[in-house]
């Protein structure tokens, strides 16, 4: 055997031997890792910001390794206000946040936050995936959609008591995206802000209340800061969240990884549906345990409420109307909808 020879059967040997000892073969010849980063605004111990962290730990198990994640929670990575546009740039390669952060970049699918008297957030998340099913909006063409959310009824929490719209006139409000028109109508001076910013405007008094599910009551540790927990669920509204990927990081991942994120997406959405239900128990219970004081309004005065924000709901088909956009046939959908899957 010349030297040559040799020198090849010692590296074959040589590789038998490490593929024997480790069961498996050089690193080199592995699958290349796909590694993805994910940012959240949601604080990292909110249970919405947990859940997405199951999310890509189902992705990475079901993947076998090919899919890997670092997640950025807390807004560390992207502002909550540029999450969308950061996935469009290649910053995050996978974004949660909310529709209503950037006002008038999303018109089909803000008809979600739109004050319907919702009641509960699994009908409200199973709608918009419906709803995005069936209208397929162009306004996330930019991205690929993992799925769509939205949290329970928006309803109103204040510092000082409120009972009726007299009571409410003039009151600073924090509010986004349509929950701003909800406070506007019904005579508040509505305060915009991220809900990172909420806490801290309570607590001082630069807004006097806000418009949020009662989750936020102790997922935001919202609850410290305000007093009153007025039910005004004939008005309440919601807020959609969107959870999105590079659309050019989507087309390069490989078939089989693909279908498999479709796959947990479709189970996300019932997670965190019922998620959104569960956390708004606990919200309550919260303030329930800090003694903090729940207003029913009366039923009089609830149809009251439902029919100052009813004017936002036709400006909003008309508007669309406006821009082409099929508006009556978008509130009909999710109004149809509501009546025959909310109890």
């Amino acid at each position: 055997m010349n030297r040559r020879s040799s020198l090849g059967a010692t590296v074959v040997v040589c590789m038998f031997l490490f593929v024997l000892l480790t069961g498996s073969v050089p690193s080199y010849a592995q699958e290349k890792v796909i590694t993805l980063n994910f940012s959240n605004f949601f604080p990292a111990s909110h249970k919405n910001s947990l859940i997405m962290v199951d999310w890509c730990k189902e992705i990475e198990k079901r993947t076998k390794g090919k899919v890997k994640f670092t997640y950025y929670p807390a807004a560390v990575l992207t502002p909550a206000s540029q999450t969308y546009d950061s996935v469009v740039k290649g910053i995050a390669d996978v974004g949660e946040s909310v529709v209503g952060y950037t006002k008038g970049r999303f018109p089909m699918t803000e008809v979600i936050d739109l004050p319907l008297g919702y009641k509960k957030a699994y009908p409200a998340t199973k709608m918009i995936n419906a709803y995005f099913k069936k209208f397929n909006p162009k306004e996330f063409d930019q991205v690929q959609v993992m799925y769509l959310h939205a949290h329970g009824p928006g309803i109103l929490f204040t510092k000082r008591p409120v009972h009726n719209l007299e009571e409410l006139k003039g009151m600073k409000v924090r509010s986004t995206g349509f929950s701003a028109n909800v406070a506007a109508a019904l005579g508040a001076s509505p305060v915009a802000m991220p809900q990172t910013e909420s806490y801290e405007a309570l607590r001082t008094g630069v807004v006097e209340g806000i418009l949020n599910p009662i989750e936020a009551m102790k997922g935001w540790k919202i609850g410290e800061v305000v007093k009153y927990t007025i039910e005004n669920y004939g008005s309440a509204y919601t807020t959609s969240f969107f959870v999105v990927m590079n659309k050019q990081k989507w087309n390069s991942l490989p078939p089989d990884v693909q279908k498999t994120i479709e796959g947990v997406n479709e189970e996300w959405i019932e997670k965190q549906g019922k998620l959104w239900d569960e956390i708004d128990k606990e919200g309550k219970e919260y303030m329930i345990q800090r003694k903090n004081q729940f207003i029913a309004l009366s039923r009089e005065e609830d149809a009251r409420w439902a029919a100052k924000v009813k004017p936002i709901i036709d400006q909003y088909a008309k508007d669309l109307k406006a821009k082409g956009l099929p508006g009556d046939e978008a509130v009909k959908f999710c109004v149809d909808y509501l009546k025959a899957n909310q109890k």
